[in-house]
């Protein structure tokens, strides 16, 4: 299969699935086991910043709100919690990253990681179905995300939208704002990984590295930043009136196939 072809599908791949609560990591390792091919982190990461930076003019009136934080006390607040997340995950990754983690490629773990957050999101639907929901940013949700994101580098097929998402949720935030705060944590913290494995592939690259196809890297970064401003776009209206259980079905769904048909 052409180079640019897989670039085309992983691109579409991971726009759809970066900030959907379903695993973009997941469906990426899945893709490349359907198409018999491998490609580095280095590779899966630096799409994801495409699709991360693609996000940004979706939100405009916080853009406009956080450019004005010298005077609005409310945004440098806002600004202030995405940073203690975003360094509670930093600091988790920079560990991993000097003990040499390394993404697990087989396919029981993303499986399995798929199946237990479907059922987790059903059973928390179903737990706050008639409860109350707040907005409020508490430092509790800080430290959940941060927590939740370093668990979704862990584990893939968690999802880091979900993963967090489902903390926020758990912790009695509503849909909407739970979303908000997951994307906008997701943007340091996904162009600061891609950023630190940039650095490292151009200065200190593993021995034995193969060097990346920078020309299909960028077509597959286009294209999923592309697709994922039309899937984020899509989220954020369908959030506003409906549940994560579809989600959480899909995931459940999805795990089991996978476990059925590739681990048979």
């Amino acid at each position: 299969m052409s180079v640019w072809l897989i670039a085309f599908i992983l691109g579409i791949v991971e726009g759809i699935t970066e900030f959907l609560p379903v695993s973009s990591t997941g469906h990426l390792l899945v893709a490349e086991h359907l198409m018999r091919i491998h490609q580095s982190d280095l590779y899966n990461i630096v799409i994801q910043c495409g699709a991360v930076i693609a996000v940004i003019p979706l939100f405009p009136e916080r853009m406009r709100q956080l450019l004005h934080w010298r005077e609005d006390a409310q945004a440098r607040d806002f600004i202030f919690k995405v940073l203690v997340a975003f360094a509670i995950t930093g600091a988790g990754g920079l560990i991993l990253d000097k003990k040499g983690f390394k993404l697990p490629e087989e396919v029981l773990p993303i499986a399995l990681a798929l199946l237990i957050g479907g059922v987790l999101f059903l059973a928390v639907e179903t737990w706050l179905a008639g409860r109350k929901t707040n907005d409020n940013i508490t430092w509790t949700i800080v430290a959940a995300v941060g927590i939740g994101q370093l668990l979704a580098a862990i584990f893939p097929g968690t999802s880091r939208s979900g993963s967090t998402i489902l903390l926020m949720l758990a912790l009695g935030m509503g849909r909407a704002a739970a979303t908000e705060f997951s994307f906008l944590v997701g943007i340091p913290t996904m162009l600061a990984a891609g950023g630190w494995k940039i650095f490292k592939a151009f200065h200190h690259p593993p021995p034995g590295a193969v060097p990346e196809n920078w020309g299909a890297l960028a077509l597959c970064t286009i294209v999923s930043a592309i697709v994922s401003f039309i899937a984020v776009k899509w989220l954020l209206g369908f959030v506003r009136t409906h549940t994560f259980k579809g989600f959480g079905w899909y995931r459940v769904a999805i795990g089991l196939v996978m476990l059925i048909f590739f681990l048979h």
